[in-house]
């Protein structure tokens, strides 16, 4: 059977292309309005085997409301994937650029995409997603509209892509995190990163004794991101990153750094995510 899982936005969207690139083609989305409601669904194992999150991004940065949501949550990281963002202009069957009178799609798509869209005289239009702006032209089947999207999203719609890739920087990644149920989640072969979350006593130097330890331990930190701790006066938990050679070697470095913290939990030991 074909796992299902929840993604944010509708089919068509970056985060199905991630999940088709990651699970396989064949896997069923459930298309969720909110991160929150694809966290709901990607817990309950009646509805669901898990979620694609995306999580921060290469120009914009960190997605600081979804490490909440992972906090909260019962899910584990079971693996990532990079995706480079690549924009279209997707228009009904035989329309030209000369017939295009307004552009729909979500505002960072449009503002991804200035540079090309500042060549016409369009009406830029908003909306909540970009597939679901590349569905809209599909069912008015208008001649002078068109949306910025996928190709997938040209693909389940059965749109052209007039021009591919116009998005304005073309080194723009989002990384998304494939997300599992606790209960579920089976040992990564071959793992070579976790992340984590953790929180000292506040004390002078408390963090750098963390950091010290994993560095000497041979781990390297690829992201480090401070949260505030709730009902605290300005004391903060980090979100660790850390890639490794051998799981051995990370479990040796959390033995060192857990006498080091007043908390700490894993969110999840995978592979690290290839870039697509």
């Amino acid at each position: 059977m074909n796992k299902r899982i929840s993604i944010q936005g509708y089919e068509g969207s970056f985060h199905q292309v991630a999940a088709q690139l990651f699970h396989g083609k064949e896997v069923n989305v459930i298309p969720c309005d909110t991160f929150r409601e694809v966290i709901r669904i990607a817990s309950s194992k009646k509805e669901s085997d898990g979620g694609v999150m995306a999580i921060e991004n290469s120009i914009a940065g960190s997605i600081l409301p979804n490490y909440n949501l992972l906090q909260k949550s019962n899910l584990k990281i079971v693996g990532e994937l990079y995706l480079q963002i690549r924009q279209n202009l997707l228009v009904n069957r035989g329309v030209r650029l000369e017939d295009i009178k307004e552009v729909h799609s979500h505002t960072m798509a449009l503002q991804q995409c200035y540079d090309f869209l500042d060549k016409y005289k369009w009406k830029l239009v908003e909306s909540d997603d970009t597939a679901l702006s590349a569905r809209h032209i599909h069912q008015h089947k208008s001649k002078h509209m068109a949306a910025i999207a996928s190709k997938l999203a040209a693909e389940l719609y059965d749109l052209d892509v007039l021009a591919p890739n116009i998005q304005s920087l073309k080194n723009n990644y989002t990384r998304f995190l494939m997300l599992q149920r606790e209960e579920a989640v089976q040992p990564v072969a071959e793992a070579d990163k976790a992340s984590v979350t953790f929180h000292t006593d506040h004390s002078r130097g408390s963090l750098a004794r963390v950091l010290t330890r994993i560095s000497e331990g041979g781990i390297n930190l690829s992201k480090l991101q401070s949260f505030p701790i709730p009902g605290s006066e300005f004391k903060y938990a980090f979100h660790a990153d850390m890639e490794f050679d051998t799981r051995e070697q990370f479990e040796e470095v959390m033995k060192l750094i857990k006498p080091l913290t007043e908390a700490i939990k894993v969110y999840g030991v995978y592979k690290r995510g290839l870039w697509k």
